[in-house]
C-alpha cells in the first residue's frame, strides 16, 4: 500500500456499526405463506430505489463440499421456486450438477431486511430460458455466446475478439447458446430477518412440512 493511499485501522472497522430500528417481525405478524410474504417484502423493495433490487448471492458447493457465493438476478419467483440464469459450464453449473442444493441471500440494507431461502436446485425447461433469453438485449445475448464463463483466459482482448466473432455471425437472430440457461431453487426453508435495536433481531424460519409450513422464531 503506498503512502498516498487511505489505510483503514482495525479500530475503525470495528467501530462500524447501525441501530436498526426500522420495523419489527414476529410469528403473528407475517404471512403463513413464504411465497406471499416474500412477495409483500419484494414489492416493498421495488418502491424503495435499491439500484439492483433483485440481487441476490447464490451459495453452492462442489461434491466435496467446497463453498463458493456469487451475486446473481432474480429473474422470477411464484410458489414453484426462485429462478436465475447462468452459463450450464461455469462453476456454478457444475457444482449445482455435483451437488444440487444451494442458498440464496437478498439483504436491503435501507429496510434493515434481509431473505435467506435455502433448497434443491434444478434446470427449467429449454423453453422458459429461450422465452426469457430472447427479451434481453442483442449485445446481452452476443455475451452469453462470447463468454466460457469461468475459464481463464489471457486477456480482455481474447472476449472482446469472441464477441466480435459472434456479432458477425448473428446479425439478426441470435439463438439460445447449448449451455446456457436458467435454474430454479425450490425451497425447503425461508428465514426472513428485521434488523432491530442492540441486535435483538427478529427471524422468522419457514420450514417445509409435508404440505404445510412450519413457522418458528429464531434467536438473533
Amino acid at each position: 500500500m503506498s503512502s498516498k493511499e487511505t489505510k483503514i485501522s482495525e479500530k475503525e472497522l470495528q467501530n462500524l456499526r447501525k441501530q436498526y430500528t426500522k420495523s419489527s417481525l414476529s410469528a403473528n405478524s407475517v404471512n403463513k405463506d413464504p411465497f406471499k410474504q416474500f412477495e409483500k417484502w419484494f414489492g416493498e423493495v421495488m418502491k424503495s430505489g435499491f439500484y439492483e433490487p433483485n440481487a441476490m448471492t447464490l451459495a453452492t458447493a462442489s461434491k466435496n463440499g467446497i463453498p463458493s457465493a456469487r451475486v446473481v438476478l432474480l429473474k422470477g419467483f411464484d410458489d414453484s421456486g426462485f429462478v436465475f440464469f447462468s452459463n450450464y459450464k461455469s462453476r456454478k453449473g457444475k457444482d449445482i450438477e455435483q451437488n444440487p442444493f444451494g442458498c440464496l441471500l437478498l439483504y436491503w440494507d435501507k429496510l434493515e431486511r434481509q431473505v435467506r431461502i435455502e433448497g434443491k436446485i434444478e434446470k427449467i425447461s429449454k423453453e422458459e430460458s429461450e422465452a426469457y433469453f430472447n427479451t434481453r438485449p442483442y449485445k446481452s445475448r452476443l455475451g452469453a455466446w462470447a463468454s466460457n464463463q469461468s475459464s481463464v483466459i489471457e486477456d480482455r482482448s481474447v472476449i472482446v475478439k469472441e464477441f466480435l466473432k459472434y456479432m458477425v455471425k448473428f446479425r439478426n437472430h441470435v439463438p439460445l447458446p447449448p449451455d446456457w440457461g436458467g435454474y430454479r431453487l425450490i425451497p425447503g426453508s425461508f428465514e426472513f430477518w428485521q434488523g432491530r435495536p442492540n441486535r435483538l433481531h427478529d427471524r422468522i424460519r419457514f420450514s417445509k412440512q409435508k404440505k404445510s409450513w412450519k413457522i418458528e422464531r429464531l434467536a438473533p
